[in-house]
């Protein structure tokens, strides 16, 4: 499989980068900058891309790769800060420049190999206070704007390639197509990434596995592929468990039930453990440490399992690439925004190893995967749920009367979106709840209630966000059910942040 390398210098982009180029079926994979010369060559990459970053070329402290990836004669695509390093690394010059932020005019001055058939001009999203003051010795300008003259360079013998702008977000126009002329037309690359032959290639890694694998499953399209996945590799070596912790949307734990006994033949238990995390989480406000809880409660229940009904050498696992990436245990240098439940949460005194057969993909992709797999498509159409379910819709304590509010407003949500043709139109719609109250005035009575938020989001991979533009007549509907409905809520907002610089969920 051909493959594409980004080395990651530490910008919030990276990894849509390696996002982008998957779309055209060509397998990117993103690794730190300071990744040594002998591993990346093992990878054997037909390219090479350097991420954007928040350092500058000249400062003392500033990241750079080994010397020897320079050497490797590999085309080589820079963006943003690596389009500096290049030029540094090549005798031009970096200079500070007024700082350029949002879109930009991109006149195209050469149409070849990396610009072709873009147009004269594109909209080109800038983010950067340096710029390229002098470009080194044989290369020349592809590429300008009115605030940085040398926007796009390159040295066409060398296959060596320079971008002060960001073509893997969607603000840059056409910026798909530039990355696919770098991928397809200077490193000539295979479209052999799909997902029938990810199917394939997991199918035949699993299969070689020893011992029996203990899978977690949810409900939701993750851990459900991966239980297919696994089943289809090593059959009733598989056992799947179903943990109810207490913090599910209203009724799943029937639906769930429901759902793989009449559609999967795999062996499947349900454990009501409601008690036990609802104890855990009594008194606990800090969203990381309901987050490690979760993750450690689940853990207990699954070993508890394991030494009863084992023995089990695996605990199969449906954490994809985002959770890995926020998480901050992924391969480039991310920073924590939250431990997901399946990935910082897990307890060092695990007595299993763990499978993430998934890993390293984007919900699209397993979207895709359980299409293939002949999932119902009810369930692969359903919203993300997060892991630790609604103790992170819930603000502060979780507490009886909170759950409460979170499960039917949400359900009150999905059901008008259902209703208005719009449910599998957007990522993911709930309603959270947190501690903060607002009077309200049912009948003639004055009462003292929370407050619900509503949140929908438009969303490709969970990595970015935007808040949907919901009609006024379907918000009105879904607040007048709620404050209707559910006695204890008297205000009901709808949050309009996107992600960044908010997350999807808030806690």
């Amino acid at each position: 499989m051909d493959k594409i390398v980004v080395l990651d210098f530490g910008s919030q982009y990276s990894h849509l980068i390696c996002r982008r180029i998957r779309e055209f079926s060509v397998y990117a994979e993103l690794v730190p900058y300071d990744i040594s010369y002998e591993k990346l060559q093992k990878l054997n990459p037909k390219g090479i891309i350097f991420s954007g970053g928040p350092s500058s070329v000249y400062n003392s402290n500033a990241p750079v790769p080994e010397n020897k990836i320079f050497e490797m004669n590999l085309p080589l695509l820079g963006i943003c800060y690596g389009h500096q390093l290049i030029v540094n690394k090549y005798g031009g010059k970096v200079k500070r420049a007024n700082k350029e932020y949002g879109s930009s005019l991109l006149t195209i001055d050469n149409d070849k190999d990396l610009l072709n058939g873009i147009g004269e001009s594109v909209r080109a999203w800038m983010s950067h206070g340096d710029e390229a003051e002098k470009i080194p010795p044989g290369f020349q300008v592809i590429g300008h704007t009115e605030g940085a003259k040398a926007a796009a360079i390159a040295s066409i013998d060398k296959l060596i390639y320079g971008i002060q702008f960001h073509p893997e977000v969607v603000h840059t126009e056409q910026g798909t197509e530039i990355l696919k002329n770098f991928v397809l037309k200077v490193c000539r690359a295979n479209q052999d990434w799909t997902m029938e032959a990810f199917i394939d290639t997991a199918v035949e890694k699993i299969s070689k596995i020893e011992g029996n694998v203990l899978c977690g499953v949810s409900g939701g399209i993750d851990s459900t592929v991966v239980a297919l996945l696994i089943h289809k590799a090593i059959g009733d070596r598989l056992k799947c468990v179903f943990v109810n912790n207490g913090l599910l949307r209203l009724d799943e734990e029937k639906e769930i039930e429901e759902m793989f006994k009449d559609n999967f033949k795999v062996d499947f238990t349900s454990i009501d453990a409601t008690d036990q995390f609802l104890g855990k989480l009594k008194g606990v406000e800090d969203p990381e440490k309901k987050r490690m809880i979760v993750g450690e409660e689940f853990i207990h229940v699954f070993t508890e399992f394991a030494e009863k009904n084992g023995p089990f050498k695996w605990l199969a696992q449906g954490t994809l690439y985002p959770d890995v990436i926020e998480s901050g245990v992924s391969k480039g240098p991310a920073s924590v925004i939250k431990s997901h439940h399946n990935v910082g949460g897990l307890p060092d005194w695990l007595n299993l190893e763990i499978l993430e057969p998934l890993r390293e993909l984007y919900k699209d992709e397993v979207r895709k995967i359980a299409k293939i797999l002949a999932v119902p498509e009810k369930l692969f159409m359903r919203h993300p749920f997060p892991g630790p379910g609604l103790a992170v819709r819930i603000i502060g304590e979780v507490t009886p009367t909170k759950l409460k509010i979170a499960k039917i407003a949400s359900k009150i949500v999905e059901n008008e979106l259902l209703e208005a043709n719009l449910y599998d139109k957007v990522w993911q719609a709930y309603a959270a709840v947190g501690d903060d109250r607002a009077v309200g005035v049912v009948g003639d009575e004055r009462r003292y209630g929370n407050i619900v938020m509503i949140r929908v989001v438009d969303s490709i991979d969970a990595m970015t966000a935007d808040w949907t533009r919901l009609s006024h007549g379907l918000l009105e509907k879904m607040s007048n059910r709620i404050t209707n409905e559910i006695e204890d809520v008297t205000w009901v907002t709808y949050t309009i942040s996107s992600k960044p610089p908010a997350t999807i969920e808030p806690q």
